[in-house]
């Protein structure tokens, strides 16, 4: 019986990897809108920002080995549809004034509170975790956006 039930998990588990998930890819992408794009940002914080922030908050994931496996290909395009879905940085000039001064506040509150980036993610990229310089350095410049 045992046998089966392992059998009927294992089929379960190979009929799954066919459900398609839309990944957020593009392809030499290059956002008219990105925070990078109209603003004097400095080079240091484009940089935290690529390393600890746009896999979940642009349109420019990049992806690790296991996405292509079922479940956790569904975790991670929900997870990145949730960060973007709450700040895109590739629409941030589409954003008005008041939603960018908004948008500032709740990463810095995010920062100082330690949560982003989200634990489970810096259990994995190690290097998206920011280092006390880094926070001041994101702190200080979304205290002065727009």
């Amino acid at each position: 019986m045992k046998f089966k039930g392992f059998i009927g998990v294992a089929v379960l588990f190979i009929i799954i990897q066919f459900v398609p998930v839309q990944r957020n890819t593009k392809e030499n992408y290059q956002s008219s809108f990105s925070i990078t794009s109209d603003s004097p940002t400095k080079a240091e914080v484009t940089a935290i920002l690529q390393t600890a922030c746009w896999d979940c908050h642009s349109n420019q994931t990049v992806y690790p080995w296991y996405n292509k496996i079922a479940p956790i290909s569904w975790y991670l395009a929900r997870h990145i549809n949730n960060g973007k879905k709450h700040l895109n940085f590739d629409n941030w000039n589409d954003y008005d004034p008041a939603k960018q001064i908004h948008k500032s506040e709740e990463i810095i509150e995010v920062i100082e509170e330690n949560e982003m980036p989200i634990f489970s993610y810096t259990l994995l990229h190690p290097e998206a975790k920011l280092s006390e310089e880094q926070k001041a350095i994101l702190i200080q410049y979304f205290s002065n956006t727009p």
